[in-house]
């Protein structure tokens, strides 16, 4: 090749493959954001406010004790603006960026539920990087103003091109070449099916025994999670956080109400009474000390006692969860008043 002609075509093999690259990035970006949007479903509700929801009259925080223990149905029946700010690890600081977020949204006098777990004061999490991949999804619904240590990089590659962080989830942009087996079912009932069926019902009964040893398992695991291997269970830093939340909902005409939420009586049973005279003079002092109420669940008998409202040791099941809301709404004052 000529001389004079290599060094034109050179320079445009350099400025059409990564153009290229770049250009097929953006291609395969339109299909992956769906697919990374579909991680975060937890915070879609988020959209709903300023649209299907607004003047909020009754909502809350919190952890995962606050996503799965507070729900609205009946109240919302019953003509109420009602919305859940909760999400599994969520710590005040998020609970604040949240608020500041959506705020507008929230009625002049709304009653703010900020549950207090026993790991409020402590990090739910058990390592930066379980942090940092929960941390990554208020990406993609707060604003950089309102992201508590906002980081660019991340910003890009979690929101703007999400693919640049896919691993091996890029393979779901692949079509499934997987067979589909066709199952015949037989026309007439087969031999031994009555029998069984006779099995499975005598079965069952012992159920209720396997489901009592999974929530004392369940609770074991949990306590490891909140309490082992951690040096401070009660950091400074989270009351501060949880002090500016508080300070936030005064200043802005909300009414926050703290409490703790049920727990079975397996999850409250390894706890140290050392622990709960830490934990309660903490939350006491808080509540005196900004004059806001404090309720606590957490022992109460018509819900430690009775696992049939609990998904797991210490979340409520759907049944459970609007069991408690009939309590609250009878005996909380702050919202009894608002209905």
């Amino acid at each position: 090749m000529n001389r004079n002609k290599s060094v034109p075509v050179f320079i445009i093999k350099c400025i059409t493959i990564p153009a290229t690259a770049v250009l097929i990035l953006f291609l395969l970006n339109i299909p992956y954001r769906k697919i990374d949007d579909a991680k975060y479903m937890d915070m879609w509700n988020l959209r709903m406010l300023g649209n299907q929801i607004n003047e909020v009259e009754i909502a809350n925080v919190g952890s995962s004790h606050g996503a799965y223990d507070f729900v609205y149905d009946a109240l919302t029946q019953d003509g109420y603006s009602c919305f859940n700010f909760g999400s599994v690890s969520q710590t005040y600081q998020y609970d604040l960026a949240l608020l500041k977020e959506y705020g507008e949204h929230l009625d002049e006098g709304c009653v703010l539920f900020i549950p207090v777990s026993y790991f409020s004061f402590n990090n739910e999490t058990v390592n930066g990087t379980e942090a940092q991949a929960l941390s990554v999804k208020y990406y993609h619904c707060l604003s950089p103003k309102n992201i508590p240590d906002y980081d660019l990089y991340t910003d890009i590659v979690t929101t703007r091109l999400p693919i640049l962080s896919a691993g091996e989830d890029l393979l779901k942009l692949l079509p499934e070449f997987s067979p589909s087996l066709k199952v015949f079912a037989a026309e007439e009932e087969p031999a031994g099916a009555s029998a069984e069926t006779d099995q499975n019902a005598a079965e069952s009964v012992t159920m209720d025994e396997a489901a009592v040893a999974e929530f004392a398992n369940r609770a074991a695991m949990r306590y490891d999670r909140h309490f082992n291997n951690k040096e401070d269970l009660f950091l400074p830093e989270r009351e501060e956080q949880l002090l500016a939340l508080i300070d936030y909902c005064k200043k802005h005409g909300l009414t926050p109400v703290l409490i703790t939420t049920p727990f079975s009586s397996y999850y409250n049973a390894p706890v140290s009474e050392e622990f709960f005279d830490q934990f309660y003079s903490t939350v006491n002092r808080i509540s005196s000390d900004t004059g806001v109420s404090y309720y606590d669940y957490s022992h109460d008998a018509r819900f430690s006692e009775n696992l049939t409202y609990f998904s797991d040791s210490d979340h409520l099941n759907s049944e459970g969860a609007a069991y408690f809301m009939e309590i609250i709404a009878e005996e909380i004052p702050e919202l009894r008043d608002a209905l």
